[in-house]
């Protein structure tokens, strides 16, 4: 018995020994500025991963005294560390395809568009359809010459294009722009009806001009989809494997070490899932489940999934809409457009589809992620998760209203008093600026337009990211709009008063982004045992000028202690 005790102690020394050696952190990152993010808002000069979450926070001396063998250590010459970026809202495989396609992001003009599409017909062969994302008519230079509400007619995409389907997707997504030949293959006539929840845009004689509004690309879409049925199954999805993998490179370019995908379907559930399973993930990702009441009904539960593959998949929520965009008239309101007369905009979804699917969150325990963009459907989906939470004894649900982009002042207060979550994008208050005005006037745009100061101020959770591909996905770029509310190529201003602070800001792409994903125990401050997700900063975005903002260079993306990016020009 003594031998045996004897024994036991020895191999509890060497186990401790063990330990004691493996302990030497895997990486060390000093010389930094680390803003943690945590309730203290502490700043300090060293940061230590191992075993792919935070180990310890603190001095210099005291952190490279724990150096090991192995640990790799980067030098940060006083750079900016940070919780990891999380990307709050965007479509991850739709980024990827628009990768893979024309990209009209940076597009100043129509004719611009067509020089691009002209130049891919070129390398395309006859009955090819061609695809692309990203303009706005309110956004270019100039208007076309021949236009209705500032769309373009499709006369010049079809001269160019004759023998391929052209399909050009707005910046917003809630609108396309097709070809004659693309109108032909879908069946467009003068007869065809405007579906529910959308619009064929029609010149004085009712002749489709190539634009379709909201539910109505689903006729064009339609036509597409039929096209792809050529493709095997195999060249499917190579395509959209490929399109990821372009997605994350991205992602990782710009600083984001986590991304929460605004709707994925089944099939892309099961893709991300086995990603994960096998470590083919660089970034984390969360996605919303998106499908009709019916599809969901006693099948979410086969898809609920959370923190596969160590944390790097998560699918808890489901997501529905009720209106469109403000620059495709889709946008939802209470009281009409100002520049288009007795025109409220799309309800594009049932509110009684959308009861139904807030009531398979509540059965499912998922999350609801509802966009709404309008003041209309603001309300009108306040109104509907006020309604749940009362009937409901279950706590802490989050749920979320994607965009809450214009929003009555009687509705702003409701946010922080009921606990829903307003999913905002400060890049798109910006970017959106120049036709805010026009749509809405200038009280409703001063009141109730992008009013994240509000929200805040009244004890909302406002959180940040992109949309993208409806913008690039630069959390630099969004951060920036998010406390000056200035364009980058005109400075102009829009109501400034409803910015957030440096800090506010960072918060709401770090902290409030894993609190709205319920996943605020595991990333976005810099603490012990929570993931050792970190984005490198070279500018410090608390004391630099608003100029010097624009200027800042990702230097590392750092995803569970491994070095995903590094910039290697700096």
């Amino acid at each position: 018995m003594k031998n045996y005790i004897l024994l036991s102690l020895i191999g509890l020394m060497l186990t401790a020994c063990s330990k004691s050696v493996n302990k030497s952190p895997d990486l060390i990152i000093h010389n930094a500025t680390v803003y943690t993010v945590d309730a203290d808002r502490s700043v300090h000069e060293a940061i230590a991963i191992s075993d792919g979450v935070i180990s310890s926070i603190g001095e210099n001396a005291d952190l490279l005294g724990a150096k090991g063998e192995h640990t790799q250590v980067i030098d940060a010459k006083g750079a900016f560390v940070i919780p990891g970026l999380i990307e709050g809202h965007g479509h991850f495989s739709g980024l990827g395809q628009s990768l893979m396609n024309l990209n009209f992001l940076k597009s100043k003009s129509w004719d611009e568009i067509v020089a691009m599409v002209a130049e891919r017909v070129k390398h395309t062969e006859k009955g090819e359809w061609i695809i692309g994302r990203g303009w706005h008519q309110e956004k270019w230079s100039e208007t076309p010459h021949d236009h209705i509400h500032g769309y373009p007619r499709h006369f010049d995409l079809s001269k160019i294009a004759p023998d391929n389907p052209v399909m050009l997707t707005h910046a917003s997504g809630h609108g396309l722009i097709a070809n004659k030949l693309a109108m032909d293959v879908a069946g467009i006539t003068v007869e065809t009806a405007n579906p529910i929840g959308g619009e064929i845009v029609r010149d004085d004689q009712g002749n489709a001009i190539g634009v379709f509004e909201e539910r109505a690309q689903e006729i064009i879409r339609n036509a597409y989809n039929y096209y792809l049925k050529d493709q095997s199954d195999e060249q499917k999805i190579k395509e959209w494997h490929d399109g990821v993998a372009l997605a994350q490179k991205e992602c990782l370019e710009n600083g984001i070490t986590s991304f929460q995908d605004a709707g994925a379907r089944f099939h892309e559930v099961d893709r991300y899932r086995e990603m994960a399973q096998t470590g083919k993930f660089d970034i984390r990702l969360w996605s919303m489940l998106r499908h009709s009441s019916k599809d969901m009904d006693g099948n979410v539960s086969k898809y609920r999934t959370i923190d596969e593959g160590d944390g790097y998949f998560t699918c808890r929520a489901i997501k529905t809409e009720v209106d469109g965009a403000l620059g495709s008239f889709g946008a939802w309101l209470l009281e009409p457009y100002d520049d288009k007369e007795n025109f409220v905009g799309q309800n594009t979804t049932e509110i009684s589809e959308v009861e139904k699917i807030a009531e398979i969150a509540l059965r499912n325990d998922m999350q609801l992620c509802v966009h709404a963009i309008g003041d209309r459907a603001n309300r009108e989906v306040l109104d509907i998760m006020e309604k749940s939470y009362g009937e409901t004894d279950k706590k802490d649900l989050r749920w979320r209203i994607e965009h809450s982009q214009h929003l009555h002042p009687d509705d702003i207060p409701r946010f922080g008093s009921l606990g829903v979550i307003a999913s905002m994008q400060g890049i798109h208050c910006t970017s959106d600026a120049p036709f805010v005005e026009k749509r809405l006037g200038r009280q409703r745009a001063k009141e109730g337009a992008y009013p994240w100061r509000a929200i805040v101020d009244s004890g909302g959770v406002v959180t940040n990211g992109t949309d993208a591909p409806v913008e690039d996905v630069s959390a630099i770029e969004s951060y920036y709009a998010t406390v000056t509310r200035k364009r980058i190529d005109n400075g102009f201003e829009f109501f400034p008063e409803n910015s957030l602070t440096r800090d506010e800001a960072l918060y709401s792409y770090t902290m409030a982004n894993a609190y709205a994903a319920k996943e605020e125990q595991d990333k976005g401050s810099l603490e012990v045992g929570k993931y050792g997700d970190i984005t490198i900063l070279s500018k410090n975005w608390i004391e630099c000028s608003e100029e010097a903002i624009l200027d800042t260079k990702i230097l590392y993306t750092i995803v569970g202690g491994e070095v995903k990016y590094q910039n290697e020009t700096e």
